[in-house]
């Protein structure tokens, strides 16, 4: 990245195991402010990420209680209490990923995150998120809104909406190893563990 978009400050949504693209935006920005006052989308990262299987790109969801009125803030959505996703998700993780470089390194530091209950899924995305800054080495200020953001200040680069599973990214991805690249070619911006448990201490090299 070149120093105007190193100086650029981002404004980010709260994401559950965020693409890459994410994480590289945050690694270049020179600080960032996480939107927590937001209405919750559904079908959007807030709640999904997507891993590289044996089978190809797998999608997680992490199932979320109804909100009780349209306009339900995503620091308020709660994290619906039925089902086995948590058990679901840690063994598509597993099988995913059991034969790359470095998941065996890290796989203690995922681990709880399957195993300990969460209120809200906000609280359970931003303890990831730290995790996952501090194991690639992103040391990026970042601060949460007060109330929603409506217009944004100079330097300032929304992308609160940019960066979404249904949305094509002008983000090109450097390629890394993948453990099934052999099968289905290297698969762009798929969720950070992916580079993370294939690249391990180089993941910052990447981004």
């Amino acid at each position: 990245m070149n120093n105007q978009e190193r100086s650029q400050r981002v404004l980010l949504s709260s994401f559950y195991l965020a693409p890459v693209e994410y994480y590289s935006r945050l690694h270049g920005a020179e600080s960032a402010v996480m939107e927590i006052h937001d209405n919750y989308r559904k079908q959007s990262y807030r709640n999904r990420c997507t891993i590289a299987g044996a089978n190809g790109p797998l999608s997680l969801s992490i199932p979320v209680e109804k909100p009780t009125s349209p306009d339900c803030r995503m620091k308020d959505i709660r994290i619906a209490t039925h089902g086995n996703w948590q058990h679901l998700h840690w063994n598509a993780i597993i099988s995913a990923y059991n034969s790359s470089p470095f998941f065996q390194y890290y796989e203690e530091d995922f681990r709880p995150f399957y195993e300990k209950k969460f209120t809200f899924l906000h609280d359970f995305n931003e303890e990831l998120r730290r995790l996952l800054c501090r194991l690639i080495g992103i040391e990026t200020t970042l601060s949460f809104t007060s109330s929603y953001v409506a217009s944004l200040p100079e330097y300032f680069s929304d992308l609160r909406e940019t960066i979404h599973p249904k949305k094509r990214s002008d983000y090109a991805t450097t390629p890394y190893y993948q453990v099934f690249a052999g099968r289905h070619g290297f698969i762009p911006n798929l969720s950070i563990i992916d580079l993370l448990f294939n690249m391990g201490n180089e993941s910052r090299l990447f981004l």
